[in-house]
């Protein structure tokens, strides 16, 4: 019965340790969290560090949103850490919505917490940009020639334009909302559509805001995390005369098209005339072989007695002076003779 009361002393003493030690290690959290009027149980704060969570993370940050006003109890807390989220983050913009009078919840505040994880944006530079708007370049200083987005009037003249765009955030568009590269397009597309569509470069030039009008009209803030509150022209330039560049290359093109044109057509007419020259031949060949007849049909009619000494004596003399007239005529050198 001794050995059984010591057994049980000795349990309790090592129990009583055991208690001791674990009021010892949590004893300053659960003080500060009590002071704070954000009460945490010593059972809390040891089952946080079993399951491996920063008791002392959870509890500032459960001291921070009561002393803001902002009930939240340490589970809620636990589960979006083990989760992956930043609790601070959190705690922070629920505070700073709370002060700027903007409607964020505890969840909505973890799910922005936990879209933004593994980029560079967080929910607390969300809230900040909803209460602070920010001016995004358009297009982005990297971007374009210059800086700057080139569109071309209808009369052909380029101008060459740089916005700056008023956004601040839209947290109940933030979570699955297109991002600042998105908006940026928009306005870039936007600004050639209006410059595209304008009549003359004048017309621009005259009345810059109608870029501004135009774009904001159109809504390009739609599906994505931002709410534009003012398009500003910050520079316009006039480029080039890009109509008559073109104008004039399309008309080298031309030239050289005729140029092309006129090269077959010479060649067509030198193979044409080299075929004519060919046929000329063949007809002096002709010529020749009909008259290399004439001695032999001559011939012939000696035989038959169709022609006589005196008939050929007469056809020679004939034939010599129809060479002598040509001859004097200058027909056989080709120039007449005075």
């Amino acid at each position: 019965m001794d050995n059984m009361q010591l057994l049980l002393v000795g349990g309790a003493i090592i129990v009583a340790l055991v208690l001791f030690l674990i009021v010892a290690k949590f004893f300053n959290l659960w003080l500060r969290a009590r002071i704070s009027n954000a009460p945490v149980s010593i059972v809390n704060l040891l089952a946080m560090y079993l399951r491996g969570v920063p008791n002392a993370l959870i509890v500032d940050t459960r001291i921070t949103s009561a002393k803001a006003g902002i009930p939240i109890n340490t589970d809620q807390l636990e589960a979006h850490y083990l989760s992956g989220g930043d609790v601070t983050h959190v705690v922070l913009s629920l505070i700073a919505a709370d002060k700027a009078g903007i409607p964020l919840d505890f969840r909505r505040a973890c799910a922005i917490d936990l879209a933004c994880k593994g980029t560079s944006k967080t929910v607390l530079e969300a809230v900040r940009t909803s209460i602070n708007p920010k001016v995004i370049d358009c297009p982005h200083p990297d971007m374009g020639r210059g800086g700057k987005i080139d569109a071309v009037a209808k009369d052909g003249i380029s101008l060459r334009v740089r916005a700056r765009v008023t956004v601040r955030t839209n947290l109940d568009r933030f979570i699955g909302g297109a991002t600042e590269e998105t908006v940026v397009a928009r306005v870039g597309e936007g600004i050639v559509t209006c410059i595209g569509s304008s009549a003359s470069y004048k017309d621009v030039l005259e009345n810059p805001d109608s870029i501004s009008k135009l774009v904001l009209h159109k809504g390009v803030d739609a599906g994505t995390a931002f709410e534009i509150l003012s398009i500003d022209i910050a520079d316009i330039d006039v480029g080039e005369n890009v109509g008559a560049k073109l104008q004039a290359e399309q008309a080298e093109t031309d030239k050289k098209i005729a140029q092309a044109n006129a090269e077959v057509r010479r060649a067509a007419a030198v193979a044409v005339e080299q075929e004519m020259a060919a046929r000329t031949q063949e007809m002096r060949a002709r010529v020749v072989e009909a008259e290399a007849q004439i001695p032999m049909a001559m011939a012939e009619a000696f035989r038959n007695g169709n022609l006589g000494i005196m008939d050929f004596a007469r056809y020679k003399n004939i034939a010599a002076d129809t060479d002598m007239r040509a001859k004097i005529a200058g027909t056989a050198t080709g120039s007449p003779q005075s």
